[in-house]
């Protein structure tokens, strides 16, 4: 039996979708792209006072058409990521715009470096099923930061990515920077490489950005995934049912207006709500309240047969202490057991804003600590417990015995050298050596391993032809030194 959380019931769940419903139809949602509510209107939406009201029979008929199932490839063409049912995959939180700096323990403006250092530590840990645009560089123009970050990932990962663009621009290098190393459009959308965000802005709001995102991605066959942000008390009501009223109606629309511009579209029911501190006003990812309204609206998304998306496995902390470990675990568990498809948080801290390579690293042995909690528990031989039915005095049982040797790799997941379980002595000798000290040890291991299998030279010249015309058109003459490594 798989392990699994429900947070609602099933009156609670089926009044929060109604209301939303009502919401949706009552009330409606600001669009402010004149092609959005246009596509609106033209599929049977009405305006009135200048919000654009959904009725529920448009919803359904979109729930139909959007498919239940998306699997994304890696790089190679290969299936990477299969978002169905209860299936799990983590990636590195997204769009951080500093880094934890480990020799000053100071946040600080991602470069460069520190953007493909995160892609090729990325590639090498295997509980990571994807990578994402995870870091902001601060060296090239704010105009050209989206598709730059996905640009290094290409190049530095063969992992499927979760991305978005900043600009209204952005999308058509995005989607050329994929398909040249997909082998054309048709070929991309066929094995789609890439997860574009698309968060509409609270509460009931569409920007013409993230709109326009969403039609192109619907239209091109690229994945979105809705990432709907209420903040109760703030954008959203105080209650944690009232928020998911508000996230539910948020995401219905997104789901609306994609198979408006293209039936069929594929889209990832997500979110990434925040329950307010009201000592602070600060927006914690790792509050208790936060991870339920996660673990609420999955619930709502698996209701609708849709993959599922929540930011989890984030820690508010500011350095790697205890408050960073037990918020990332506390979200991984809850994430695993509600069964999320696509977990985004590992490696980030500080409501978001900060990503640390070395705290990836310690979540990345969390995520596989939650694959094996997943398994459950499974009868292992014709006897659950065949050592007991043997000898108990030969000496040649437990350990050493064949039921032991047949099962014990299966059973046990051994973690990395990251997880202290030596014993009190040698773990002495080794003073001095915190989880951040031997995570940033580790780090420095696994990024001067030999790199995998690189871009086919052809390839990677014309993502650098695709790349330095767009960021000429900035300003920017040349890509900075040690783009390619």
């Amino acid at each position: 039996m798989r392990p699994k959380i429900f947070m609602l019931d099933q009156f609670l769940l089926e009044r929060i979708i109604q209301e939303a419903f009502e919401v949706l139809s009552r009330v409606g949602v600001l669009v402010e792209n004149p092609e959005a509510t246009q596509l609106l209107l033209d599929g049977g939406c009405v305006l009135h006072n200048r919000r654009v009201c959904i009725p529920q029979a448009l919803v359904e008929k979109a729930l139909y058409t959007v498919p239940s199932t998306l699997i994304l490839y890696d790089r190679d063409g290969k299936p990477a990521l299969d978002l169905s049912e209860d299936r799990i995959h983590f990636n590195p939180g997204s769009s951080a715009l500093r880094i934890l700096d480990w020799p000053s323990q100071q946040e600080r403006r991602p470069q460069t470096a520190d953007l493909i250092r995160l892609a090729r530590l990325t590639d090498r840990l295997p509980h990571l099923a994807a990578q994402s645009t995870g870091l902001v560089a601060g060296d090239v123009p704010q105009a050209v930061v989206d598709r730059y970050r996905l640009y290094l990932a290409l190049i530095h990962s063969s992992k499927p990515i979760i991305t978005g663009t900043f600009t209204l621009l952005g999308f058509k290098v995005m989607h050329d920077l994929l398909a040249a190393v997909r082998g054309g459009q048709k070929a991309l959308r066929h094995k789609p490489l890439a997860v574009f965000d698309c968060c509409p802005s609270p509460p009931l709001k569409w920007s013409r950005l993230t709109s326009q995102a969403l039609i192109d991605c619907s239209r091109a066959g690229i994945p979105v995934e809705l990432v709907s942000m209420p903040l109760t008390a703030a954008t959203a009501p105080a209650t944690l049912a009232g928020s998911l009223v508000q996230h539910t109606a948020e995401t219905l629309s997104g789901i609306v207006l994609s198979q408006l511009a293209a039936a069929g579209a594929p889209v990832i029911y997500g979110g990434s709500p925040v329950a307010m501190d009201p000592r602070t006003g600060t927006t914690p990812m790792g509050a208790i309240e936060t991870m339920m309204i996660e673990c609420g609206y999955v619930q709502i998304g698996k209701y609708f047969n849709l993959p599922t998306h929540a930011y989890m496995s984030l820690t508010d902390a500011k350095v790697l202490d205890a408050q960073s470990g037990l918020e990332a675990a506390m979200g991984a568990v809850l994430a695993g057991l509600a069964g999320v498809n696509v977990v985004s948080g590992p490696g980030m801290m500080d409501f978001e804003n900060c990503l640390s390579l070395e705290k990836l690293i310690i979540d990345h042995e969390i995520c596989g600590m939650i694959h094996r909690l997943v398994r459950g528990i499974e009868p292992r031989g014709d006897q659950l417990a065949a050592d007991l039915f043997g000898d108990l005095e030969s000496g040649d049982l437990f350990f050493t015995s064949e039921h032991t040797l047949n099962f014990m790799r299966r059973e046990i997941a051994v973690p990395g050298p990251v997880i202290d379980r030596d014993p009190y002595e040698v773990r002495r000798r080794k003073a001095g050596h915190s989880i951040g000290e031997r995570s940033h040890q580790r780090l420095q291991e696994l990024l001067s391993a030999p790199a995998p299998q690189p871009l086919p030279e052809a390839t990677a010249r014309e993502l650098r032809r695709i790349m330095t015309a767009d960021a000429q058109r900035h300003g920017l003459r040349t890509l900075p030194d040690g783009e390619q490594g």
